[in-house]
Order: C-alpha cells, then sequence, then structure tokens
C-alpha cells in the first residue's frame, strides 16, 4: 500500500510541474519537491 501511495504522490508531482504556469511559482515548487520526497521515501523505504 505504501508503495502505492508513493507512485499516486509522485505522479502528483510530476502534474503538478505542468501547472508551473501558476501565478505563485514558489508555492508550486516547494508543493512538488515534498511531493516527490515523500512519494520517494513511501515508493523506495
Amino acid at each position: 500500500m505504501k508503495r502505492v501511495l508513493g507512485f499516486a504522490l509522485f505522479c502528483v508531482a510530476l502534474g503538478m510541474a505542468v501547472a508551473l504556469i501558476l501565478p505563485n511559482i514558489f508555492v508550486t515548487v516547494l508543493c512538488i519537491l515534498l511531493c516527490i520526497l515523500i512519494g520517494y521515501n513511501l515508493f523506495c523505504c
């Protein structure tokens, strides 16, 4: 189950990377990095 959640969070982060058109880029990049880190930890550990 942790692997599925990790993979889902990683995909959400990739989808948010496409959303860089948003006006506040700092918050978007912060959310992308957090989702990548949490997704990687859940998927690999």
